[in-house]
């Protein structure tokens, strides 16, 4: 599904990553600047290409109606496909799959009952209390901005990207990682917030899944 997709994919992230958004932030953060790295243009184009992969690691979610923790047992993305695959007591004993595509979701609870929906955020806050902005998240946990809407991006003194502005959620990475040989630096750390809400991510393992062309 991905395959013939991310031509028209990618495009659209391109043109976003060189143009001035309307976003704006003053004063910039200490330390920080909104003028990218000169290989960022290059670097956002691998980690664009990079969308058949697994990661494995730790969610961490602090909201008012709910917090907890879940293992990540794998989340595989292929291309705009996602499985993701949950483990933990507030939801729980057993495992908690989600599963679907941008507009649908499948979400399987630990006790078997089945639920889809074409409004993935609205049933997983539903069912399980948290706000995960699932669509966004699969191209934050990369490293960049999605291709919808408005973002700023914020460059720490190493020229390291260190923050995403974006839907109302302010992304901040809090490590990087080189996991993969022939492939950028991988967020290891990353911390979403809006509001009153916080969604940490910890990653002890990235996989390419890039299929054979």
């Amino acid at each position: 599904m991905g395959e013939w997709l991310r031509p028209w994919l990618l495009l659209p992230l391109i043109s976003l990553l060189g143009a001035c958004t309307t976003i704006q932030l003053e004063p910039l953060p200490e330390g920080m600047t909104d003028q990218p790295p000169a290989d960022w243009t290059e670097r956002a184009t691998q980690l664009s290409r990079f969308d058949h992969w697994q990661l494995m690691g730790k969610l961490a979610v602090r909201q008012p109606s709910d917090s907890g923790t879940a293992l990540i047992n794998h989340w595989i993305q292929n291309g705009e496909a996602y499985d993701l695959a949950l483990s933990s007591s507030v939801l729980g004993m057993g495992r908690t799959a989600l599963k679907g595509v941008p507009g649908f979701i499948e979400l399987t609870m630990p006790n078997g009952d089945i639920y889809r929906s074409g409004e993935p955020e609205a049933l997983v806050e539903a069912a399980t209390g948290w706000h995960l902005p699932l669509t966004h998240l699969t191209w934050w946990i990369r490293g960049l901005p999605a291709p919808e809407g408005d973002f700023r991006l914020l460059f720490d003194e190493g020229r390291q990207l260190a923050m995403i502005r974006q839907a109302g959620w302010e992304i901040r990475y809090d490590r990087w990682q080189q996991f993969l040989p022939d492939h950028p630096a991988l967020p290891s750390k990353i911390t979403a917030l809006k509001g009153d809400k916080r969604v940490r991510l910890v990653v002890s393992e990235w996989r390419n899944l890039e299929p054979t062309r």
